[in-house]
């Protein structure tokens, strides 16, 4: 079990960030924006990961990975790492986005209806 753990983790990422979609990201509605967001840094970071792995200055414990290695020995892990955090961060920003635009135009109603009163 113990080298699905990195993927696990993964996962329960993505799930707690899920009912952020329902409160207004939008995130998943549009997965063309998503995936442009997502997709050039995450090859930054590949190309940076893979850099280091081959000059020994990074490794990955065994114990928690599955073995199963993209070109360059970077492990899916990591190449799932670099999609769903970046993932969890737009849905978490796109979210407080949207709830503050919602705050925003009740204040103004609220505000308009004090007026009119």
């Amino acid at each position: 079990m113990d080298d699905w753990q990195y993927l696990i983790v993964m996962a329960l990422c993505v799930a707690v960030t899920i009912p952020l979609e329902f409160l207004g990201a939008r995130v998943y509605r549009d997965p063309g924006t998503a995936l442009r967001s997502i997709l050039p840094v995450a090859a930054v970071f590949l190309v940076w990961d893979a850099i280091a792995i081959a000059g020994s200055v990074w490794s990955y414990n065994p114990r928690y990975v599955t073995g199963l290695d993209l070109p360059l020995d970077i492990p899916i892990e990591e190449f799932v790492f670099f999609l769903v955090i970046p993932l969890c961060a737009l849905l978490t920003y796109s979210c407080v986005e949207a709830l503050t635009d919602r705050w925003k135009a009740f204040v103004a109603r609220r505000n308009t209806m004090e007026r009119t009163s």
